[in-house]
């Protein structure tokens, strides 16, 4: 573990910077020009699969740390992503996991779950509730551990908390050394705080967030966390924010996130998720079509990992199956 001052401590996960690719097959299938469109590689963050969650880590695990955590509790969907990490985070460090996951216990054994298993997580399944009845739960579960004397520090939903924001605040300037001319940088927006934290160096007009369904108010969601971060005023009017990608909710396979995650992966041997990164190409590609995103600019895809979420998606596995080519020897 690091510490950046007196007041605010990291752990160290990742392998930093992550990669910035171009993708000029993809670019140019989607209407950009061959040298405009960069995928900035957070799929590759190292940690348990990797993903855009580890950065959060590296800084709610280290305030955890410091103030004598043994024990990390934090709450997601049955394939969340980050409480994937969070496991392996606890893994890392030697503390014990406990996973509040909304639902009931048989509706998948695969995919993120089956990591949370590998990782040795405990998962307290919540039953079917809302965001609140999620938080209680979990708050329920840090209060039984205090009463046998462990000590747990409860890690928001997502990793999403102005702390949490910072580690895509770095990702930002990250992103200004490796393409100080870039345009545009797209990102799936789920908890928020990815968002959030890109904001503080980049500015909302080169952040092209797409919503996935995640949380009820994106916009406002991403507006607290980077006014938080940053100290001053981001008002949700201010963000580009696409809406159109949620279909018929959060869980749900889209037509045109499969077309997107299919088209990623024949054109650029890149692999997306169904929920996020699948979301996030679509509302790239729908910019695209209607002249929010321009040829002869860099824009940048944030890939924010989850493919081990496509593994646990029937939806998905159906049609990657029903579109297998095969031929006779």
């Amino acid at each position: 573990m690091t510490s950046d001052s007196p007041t605010s401590h990291r752990a160290v996960f990742g392998t930093w910077p992550t990669p910035l690719e171009p993708m000029p097959r993809l670019a140019r299938a989607i209407g950009l020009g061959a040298g405009d469109l960069w995928l900035k590689r957070d799929d590759l963050t190292g940690l348990g699969g990797g993903g855009n969650k580890v950065r959060k880590l590296e800084w709610t695990c280290g305030a955890a740390l410091a103030d004598g955590a043994t024990a990390l509790v934090t709450t997601g969907a049955p394939q969340s992503n980050h409480a994937r990490l969070t496991a392996a985070a606890g893994a890392r460090l030697g503390l014990d996991v406990v996973l509040v996951l909304a639902g009931a216990p048989g509706s998948s054994t695969s995919g993120n779950l089956a990591l949370d298993g590998l990782f040795g997580a405990t998962v307290v399944w919540a039953g079917d509730v809302d965001d609140a009845g999620l938080d209680s739960t979990a708050e329920h579960v840090a209060e039984q551990l205090r009463q046998r004397g462990v000590v747990p520090a409860v890690i928001p939903f997502g990793g999403s908390s102005v702390l949490g924001a910072r580690g895509y605040a770095e990702c930002g300037r990250e992103l200004l050394a490796q393409a100080p001319d870039l345009a545009t940088v797209v990102v799936a927006v789920g908890s928020g705080g990815t968002m959030a934290g890109l904001l503080d160096p980049l500015g909302s007009a080169r952040v092209l967030g797409v919503h996935c369904g995640a949380v009820t108010d994106p916009a406002r969601t991403v507006s607290e966390l980077a006014s938080g971060l940053t100290g001053t005023d981001c008002a949700p009017e201010t963000l580009s924010l696409r809406l159109d990608q949620v279909g018929d909710g959060y869980s749900t396979l889209t037509e045109a996130a499969m077309a997107a995650l299919t088209l990623t992966a024949r054109t650029e041997g890149i692999v997306l998720d169904p929920i996020y990164t699948g979301r996030a190409m679509a509302g790239l590609i729908a910019a695209i079509e209607e002249g929010d995103v321009v040829p002869g600019q860099r824009t940048i895809f944030l890939h924010s990992g989850g493919m081990p979420g496509l593994f646990g998606h029937a939806a998905t596995l159906a049609k990657l199956e029903e579109a297998l080519t095969f031929s006779s020897p």
